[in-house]
């Protein structure tokens, strides 16, 4: 993803089967998630399903799109199994007919907003963060809603300067996504934006350079950062800490979908099936420290919990058409110049 730690692409990782099969049929998976990051995931599934191999191609989500389309569109075979950042692309695949659809053990019980017709299936619960770096915050609590970091911008004044980041919406999917639910759930963004401008933020494509800006305290806010990245940041690094903002707290999530073109559809509902199941979202939520959407698993770095902490603060985006406004060239142009001019009142 664009907001991913790294986007260098990698070749294709082979998994061979766990039966020792040469022979074995073989899941071709196109992601975005970093293949160190889906190991467990794999290994998980081939644990289960040992007569599988896997062929994993880690890619840029505008790839997965851009190659789906390329490929199904010449009439040849693509990937089994998508899984992608980038909502708005993978809803605009199922909604083109491009994926197919995957009635699976979990559909009916999955949560009505990260189910798109049986085909497009939201399958992580990953909330837009504050990160601020802690020994910056002695002796005061670090903002928690948007008013209040307006506040602390405008009275740290030169002491904050060229000290905030956030992601650079033309360049970062996630960041763009972000944004445009703020403008959609706060009537007073562009204030913040231009409070943003005027502390001279520094705009990133990337959450590592960003969190690592925070961790060494070259910054003391990032602003709306992907919390899964986050609290893996938080877990290695102790001088950095996560609010999740009280006014209202963005949720993203990643997107698994079976390709229409796919050459096994039977394996790549398989796949989809694991990541749905109990044992596919406690892996998401534990190795991979990315939160589980599934309703039948709690703990810590799930849905469930987040739900019962946090109630109607959450505002989880919902899979459906209506995430390809965000696609609209004419919509985002004029997003994008409102943005670069707020940044520039200062």
């Amino acid at each position: 993803m664009a907001a991913g730690p790294g986007a260098v692409l990698a070749a294709p990782v082979f998994f061979p089967a766990g039966s020792g099969d040469e022979h074995a049929p073989i899941l071709k998976v196109y992601s975005s998630l970093d293949e160190h990051l889906a190991r467990p995931m794999i290994e998980g599934f081939q644990k289960a399903n040992p007569d599988v191999a896997v062929d994993y191609e880690d890619m840029l989500t505008g790839e997965i799109y851009d190659r789906i389309v390329k490929e199904t569109d010449a009439g040849e075979k693509t990937a089994d199994f998508a899984f992608s950042s980038a909502m708005d692309l993978q809803v605009k695949l199922s909604n083109d007919g491009y994926a197919q659809r995957s009635d699976l053990a979990m559909s009916g019980r999955w949560p009505a907003w990260a189910n798109w017709r049986n085909t497009a299936y939201a399958l992580t619960f990953e909330p837009a963060v504050f990160v601020y770096h802690k020994p910056s915050f002695k002796g005061r609590k670090p903002p928690e809603t948007r008013a209040e970091f307006v506040a602390y911008l405008k009275e740290m004044g030169d002491g904050v300067f060229g000290r905030i980041g956030t992601y650079d919406i033309e360049r970062s999917g996630v960041g763009f996504l972000f944004m445009a639910r703020d403008q959609e759930q706060f009537g007073d963004i562009w204030s913040v934006i231009q409070a943003m401008g005027q502390a001279g933020v520094k705009l990133y494509s990337t959450s590592q350079a960003i969190l690592e800006r925070v961790a060494d305290g070259r910054f003391t806010i990032g602003y709306n950062i992907l919390g899964s990245y986050a609290a893996d940041w938080a877990a290695r690094h102790p001088d950095v800490g996560i609010v999740l903002p009280k006014d209202y707290t963005v949720v993203m999530s990643r997107i698994g979908l079976v390709p229409q073109a796919a050459a096994r559809p039977d394996l790549g509902r398989r796949y989809l099936d694991f990541f749905m199941s109990r044992e596919g979202q406690q892996t998401l939520a534990t190795q991979l420290q990315i939160p589980a959407v599934s309703p039948d698993v709690a703990g810590d770095n799930t849905a469930v919990t987040l739900q019962a902490l946090l109630g109607a603060q959450l505002k989880p985006v919902p899979v459906s058409p209506g995430l390809m406004v965000y696609l609209d060239q004419v919509k985002r142009a004029r997003l994008i110049a409102r943005w670069n001019e707020a940044l520039r009142l200062h």
